[in-house]
């Protein structure tokens, strides 16, 4: 058997986001949001976009959004680059989920709670070796949370991640390890089997069941990721040595802006601006005169 990347945005949403994925998204959710406990009971899965479209406010597509049965509102995403204020992203589109709740003189107590359950293939917390880490709003001097406390983060760091097939204990364990290594196995394993929902994802997840031009669509999707990963690896790498050099005799803060520049450079043939616009911090009006020639 071969399976597809969990990881890219095409088979994370046929797994997890599908018609036929609510029994194995509330086993997902319940995993990594409340430690394995069957504290979901039911869900909808519902449109990812977040309408309205108010002029002014950036597009934001997330990569699967469910309702639960108490009426909290969970948001989905796999995020595969570490782009520059990734962080801040998270935050906007978890308060820009929780206000768009409201239609005009609707009162505030009509909203429901948000979680942002976010997945990355990067480190985003170095101060942690936990792959799981859950932020909520607290009083900073006593530590007591906040009462109306109706948005929470919840990040999962795949690469701190580091348990073996025969170390899986918990259903987080074991949904993680799908995540990772779905690609590199070729039958389910017993141990996570025993799982229904898992079975499912595995059986979704199936390279076999696709078409042709759905697999030929999700090679080429991944071979994308692989080259933009090391895309920007790589001119991190030559455009900070660059920028250090440029930037010696013009202080930290030019410096650092002429390490972005140069970052910037290396990706011009790479990714288009508004990618090379995340990546580095710059805007997009930066990159495209970097672009020409300006």
């Amino acid at each position: 058997m071969i399976f597809i990347n969990p990881k890219t945005d095409y088979a994370f949403k046929k797994i997890f986001g599908s018609s036929e994925s609510k029994d194995i998204l509330i086993s997902f959710l319940n995993a990594l949001i409340y430690e394995g406990n069957s504290t979901i009971e039911d869900l909808e899965i519902i449109n990812p976009n977040l309408p309205p479209k108010i002029e002014g406010l950036k597009d934001t597509y997330l990569d699967v959004k469910a309702q639960l049965k108490d009426g909290t509102l969970v948001i989905i995403e796999m995020q595969v680059l570490n782009v520059q204020s990734f962080g801040k992203r998270v935050f906007y589109n978890a308060a820009k989920t929780y206000a768009f709740q409201l239609q005009a003189a609707q009162g505030y107590r009509l909203l429901k709670p948000v979680i942002a359950l976010t997945i990355t293939d990067f480190e985003m917390f170095p101060e942690t070796e936990e792959f799981l880490s859950r932020f909520v709003y607290k009083e900073v001097n006593k530590n007591f949370t906040y009462p109306e406390n109706d948005v929470d983060l919840v990040f999962v760091e795949l690469p701190k991640f580091t348990k073996e097939l025969g170390q899986l204990e918990t259903l987080a364990d074991k949904w993680i390890y799908f995540m990772k290594n779905a690609t590199s196995l070729t039958s389910i394993p017993e141990k996570m089997d025993s799982v229904p929902e898992i079975h499912e994802a595995f059986n979704i997840a199936n390279q076999a069941k696709l078409s042709r031009e759905e697999v030929a669509d999700l090679d080429r999707r991944e071979q994308f990721i692989y080259d933009q990963q090391g895309a920007i690896i790589k001119a991190s790498l030559e455009g900070r040595e660059e920028g250090r050099e440029e930037g010696r005799e013009e202080g930290i803060e030019q410096g650092k802006r002429f390490e972005k520049l140069a970052i910037a450079r290396q990706l011009l043939s790479q990714l288009d601006n508004a990618m090379i616009s995340q990546v580095t911090g710059l805007s997009v009006e930066d990159v495209q005169n970097l672009r020409s020639g300006d």
